[in-house]
């Protein structure tokens, strides 16, 4: 059964799936649905076309469906989409779309996002991602799975940040980050691939072997883009099936970048 203490505010045009727990002084506005055993722990406005999924935590202070900080926004019924299993802690802000993009914020399963965030419109962001405290998202930013942004690290609008990236604290992101990177630095660059975080997810030797050469290739000697993508494309047709197909994934997204690629 639900669990809405007295204090909250809930709309009777909510929809509150079973074993949803509503705490203290809580806000929920009438265009929200709420999937079985999320929990709003206290003083948590929900409010716009909002989705949230299952066994989700929000911690207190959060503001999640509030309008985009966009100037062009004209009340458009856009939307925020929240997966399951995801842990948002204190003082977290997340936007609806904007009619400009694809219209919907969407945040993925099993995420971790840390006190302070702030993910704003229309940034789609993946599975198994670790926010540390007061990471800014800007509008339009993409995040692939697996994805580590330190404390304190902005992204810029429009900026792609691929799978497996390890961002350190302070990062400022200006430009997209190809799958698999380590960053970091002052100003922030590439320093190999994400070797510790591969090996947690169970990468092979032999597999991050044939990432760090693909970093070589990359960012080592002297190739412009094109060239780069040439060898890539080379050596992924002599490999194994795992890692031809992250240097397909490294190649596709360097070549579909439209911001170019962080290098040093």
């Amino acid at each position: 059964m639900q669990r809405i203490h007295p204090t909250a505010l809930v709309d009777a045009g909510a929809e509150l799936s079973e074993g949803v727990e509503v705490g203290p002084y809580c806000v929920v506005g009438p265009e929200v649905r709420i999937d079985s055993g999320t929990r709003l722990i206290g003083h948590v406005v929900v409010q716009g076309r909002t989705r949230i999924g299952r066994d989700n935590v929000v911690h207190p202070f959060c503001s999640l469906g509030a309008p985009p900080q966009d100037k062009k926004y004209a009340g458009e019924p856009t939307e925020l989409h929240i997966g399951s299993r995801n842990t948002i802690r204190e003082c977290c802000t997340i936007n609806l779309g904007t009619a400009q993009d694809v219209g919907v914020t969407r945040i993925g399963d099993d995420n971790w996002i840390m006190a302070y965030v702030h993910v704003a419109h229309d940034c789609q962001v993946g599975d198994h991602v670790v926010f540390a405290n007061s990471t800014q998202l800007a509008g339009h930013v993409h995040i692939g799975d697996w994805t580590v942004l330190g404390g304190f690290t902005g992204v810029h609008q429009f900026v792609r940040v691929g799978a497996h990236v390890m961002a350190g604290i302070h990062s400022v992101l200006t430009q997209d980050v190809p799958p698999f990177m380590l960053l970091g630095g002052t100003p922030v660059a590439p320093h190999g691939i994400n070797v510790e975080g591969l090996r947690r997810r169970g990468f092979t030797p032999q597999r991050i072997a044939v990432l760090r050469r693909a970093y070589r290739v990359l960012y080592r000697q002297g190739l412009n883009l094109e060239q780069a993508c040439e060898q890539l494309h080379e050596d992924g047709s002599a490999q194994p099936a795992e890692s031809a197909d992250d240097l397909r994934l490294l190649r596709e997204f360097v070549l579909s970048s439209r911001r170019g690629i962080m290098r040093p």
